[in-house]
């Protein structure tokens, strides 16, 4: 698997308030932000489900990974998705670092990707045990 998820029983707007919220206690920021949903409808014209990509970055975390491997920036930052589901309750999935990082083979960079995960999974945890706000 690539991936680990959480769903929330919360608006879509509020969840994203919450996932940011999450993250930023983890020491992560959100570095770029994609709103798939109104691509589509501008590119392609298209109504879908509310769609989020958000980049999370936590600074120290990817300044080690990048003096370790410049190139790692290919697979940096780590995405979470934050998406409307059919039931309209709202699924946060997250990109499991040890996957991707492991890619490199490095057994320095899994270990630094073992933090990362370590914090995201507690990001999961924090909005799994508090339903109706962080």
């Amino acid at each position: 698997m690539y991936t680990f998820q959480v769903r929330l029983e919360t608006p879509f707007a509020q969840s994203v308030a919450r996932v940011r919220e999450a993250l930023r206690d983890e020491g992560f920021g959100v570095v770029m932000e994609i709103d798939v949903q109104s691509l589509f409808r501008e590119k392609l014209g298209v109504t879908d489900q509310p769609y989020l990509i958000l980049g999370a970055c936590n600074p120290a975390l990817a300044r080690e990974a990048i003096a370790r491997d410049p190139d790692i920036g290919v697979l940096l930052p780590c995405n979470v998705v934050v998406r409307s589901a059919s039931d309209a309750s709202v699924e946060v999935v997250f990109m499991d670092p040890e996957a991707v990082l492991g890619l490199t083979g490095e057994a320095d960079m899994v270990e630094l990707a073992g933090e990362v995960r370590t914090r995201l999974l507690r990001v999961r945890e924090r909005l799994h045990a508090s339903p109706m706000g962080v």
